[in-house]
């Protein structure tokens, strides 16, 4: 199971919210290309990027940090928020990132993460973030009536990469993640599902790869910052486990 650290920008600096509230953020680090470098000495195999101000409006807006990033690590990274169209999907692969996420298309246009999935195979995910097991969209600032297994099923034959799936009530609190409902998703569909939101202790990473389903990983952000969870410690644990 791969450890995925997390790095969200808000206003060009890497910051964590509450419960995907932008007026409750922290700001842990005004350099990003410096904290992605400090989890990728620290034996990272991943990089989870988030552009919030993205989610909200529709379009890239953190994208200098997220190109300094990407030119100073070497890892793989992924990056969401506020990619909507096939032009900056292609823009984002070219520039270096490994996979781009798709979170209100796949509600809004599924016909465009599965013309991506074609194009890029390999490189798309699908984010899919919940309140009470129902999707939210974007910048989670709106609820619809699609059920998460739904969604996540309609793209079974799309050839998506992976499935993150975050339960928003969880996101920032340090509370665990929800382990039942995630190991649920893992179970309902083949795509690889890759848990976030909540997971704030190695108790909790343990409790995600023994849960009995088959998850691709695990994505950490406010613990590792806090120092909650340390990443040395949590990436042993995983291997040797």
């Amino acid at each position: 199971m791969i450890l995925y650290p997390a790095i969200d920008l808000k206003d060009g600096q890497a910051v964590r919210l509450l419960r995907g509230d932008m007026e409750k953020s922290t700001v842990f680090n005004d350099d990003p290309a410096a904290q992605a470098m400090a989890f990728v000495e620290a034996g990272c195999e991943w990089l989870h990027l988030v552009d919030l101000n993205g989610a909200f409006e529709g379009e890239p807006v953190n994208a200098a940090p997220v190109e300094a990033i990407l030119e100073r690590t070497k890892v793989p990274a992924q990056l969401g928020g506020g990619i909507r169209d096939m032009a900056t999907i292609e823009r984002w692969l070219d520039k270096g990132l490994a996979r781009v996420i798709l979170g209100t298309v796949a509600v809004e246009d599924p016909d465009l993460v599965r013309e991506a999935a074609r194009a890029f195979p390999g490189k798309v995910a699908v984010g899919i973030d919940a309140r009470d097991g129902r999707v939210a969209t974007k910048g989670w600032a709106e609820e619809t009536d699609v059920m998460v297994t739904d969604l996540a099923k309609s793209f079974e034959d799309a050839g998506v990469a992976a499935i993150i799936y975050t339960d928003i009530n969880r996101d920032g609190a340090m509370q665990g993640p929800n382990v039942e409902a995630t190991a649920a998703l893992a179970r309902a569909v083949s795509i690889p599902v890759i848990a976030s939101g909540g997971v704030s202790s190695l108790d909790d990473l343990i409790a995600l790869r023994d849960c009995g389903a088959d998850l691709n990983g695990a994505i950490s952000g406010r613990a590792l910052y806090d120092g909650a969870l340390d990443l040395e410690e949590a990436l042993g644990v995983l291997k040797a486990g």
